[in-house]
């Protein structure tokens, strides 16, 4: 281990997801058990390394967190030490508090701090450690778009559940011949909506990188439904939108670094659908679940995986890196290149070639 490593910090920040306590149980283990380190954890993401409010990783905490879902350490998509927002006299103030945060760490006698996160966590985080903080991180959210990474752990998971969801509105929807619309998180990337879509099965996908038009969508259902099968799967990313039209937006959340919450594209698509075609439509949205339960065998292994290779760079004293699965091994990218916006799926991916293939419709 470098000579300074010998306390680290852990935070958990952004939406919480599938395997970050698979995470944080193999940077704590790895870094105690390997090098004999302390391991501090702070509550609620950036909140808790603003605030000061810690937690002791020892080795009876992070022992049997392996299959738990959510994250022992609490998080917040709202917390940002450069943009701190609070109430004062019934008006929200936006300060910054870096220095706060900086001086905690400082206070904690900390040589490290392991930050677990998405992009935007991922920005703070290289903030951070531009303003000297020592900064390893964790690339996670269920939508897989870090970029610098092919893949992030919580993602495999959100697949099996939004599947196994489509799975189930195929038998109703076939039962009483109508048309389903699942609409699945994603706000700029439609990753999860395409891998659940293709699992599925489903007849349409829509993504946010693709725009779609409504006749073609329209042309699916009434080509279905006149060839006797009579129902139609349609998976939506909640970020997807009409050719010419805006994404649908639920709320704005004063305060947030992402004050957008989106939703209502599956209740759009489905009306728009039963107007058209006169087949009756329903839409489900499948929401938080996808976030919850317990992570696959597949992200328990990635989500630990990547937690190795986060305290192989904290050993080698490797700050300001990123752990990253790319061409089929664990690596390390630089955090800011997580920064630099979502990863995105591109056109020519072979998935949408693939879904092409066997009949899928993108509503273009």
């Amino acid at each position: 281990m470098a000579k300074k490593a010998k306390r680290i910090g852990v935070l958990t920040g952004g939406g919480d997801c599938p395997g970050l306590n698979a995470v944080i149980r193999a940077i704590a283990k790895t870094l105690m058990h390997e090098h004999g380190a302390e391991i501090v954890g702070f509550l609620d993401g950036y909140d808790g390394l603003v605030l000061d409010r810690t937690q002791r990783l020892d080795w009876q905490a992070v022992s049997n967190i392996l299959t738990l879902g959510g994250t022992i350490l609490g998080t917040s998509n709202t917390a940002n030490p450069f943009e701190w927002h609070e109430v004062v006299d019934g008006e929200v103030r936006t300060t910054n508090r870096s220095e706060d945060a900086l001086a905690v760490f400082a206070r904690h006698r900390l040589d490290g701090l392991v930050v677990i996160g998405g992009d935007g966590s991922m920005s703070i985080a290289g903030r951070l450690a531009q303003a000297g903080m020592p900064i390893v991180g964790v690339p996670k959210t269920i939508d897989n778009d870090v970029r610098g990474t092919e893949r992030t752990f919580g993602f495999q998971s959100a697949v099996n559940v939004a599947t196994e969801a489509l799975d189930r509105l195929h038998t109703t929807a076939s039962a009483h011949h109508r048309v389903m619309v699942a609409e699945v998180m994603g706000r700029y990337a439609g990753w999860l909506a395409l891998h659940a879509g293709i699992a599925s099965g489903s007849d349409v996908i829509l993504i946010p990188e693709i725009p779609f038009k409504w006749e073609p969508v329209f042309d699916v259902c009434r080509k279905r439904d006149g060839r006797g099968k009579r129902f139609t799967i349609v998976c939506a990313a909640e970020g997807g939108r009409a050719e010419g039209g805006e994404m649908v937006v639920r709320r704005y959340v004063e305060g947030s670094p992402d004050p957008v919450r989106l939703g209502g594209i599956g209740r759009l698509v489905s009306t728009t659908i039963e107007q058209a075609t006169g087949i009756v439509s329903r839409a489900t949205i499948l929401g938080y679940v996808q976030r919850g339960g317990t992570p696959c065998p597949f992200d328990r292994v990635f989500a630990t995986s990547l937690g190795f290779k986060a305290a192989e760079l904290v050993a080698e004293g490797r700050w300001g890196r990123m752990a990253s699965w790319q061409k089929g091994r664990l690596t390390d990218v630089p955090i800011e290149e997580a920064a630099a916006g979502p990863r995105l799926v591109p056109p020519d991916d072979s998935l949408i070639a693939v879904a092409k293939s066997v009949g899928t419709s993108f509503g273009v």
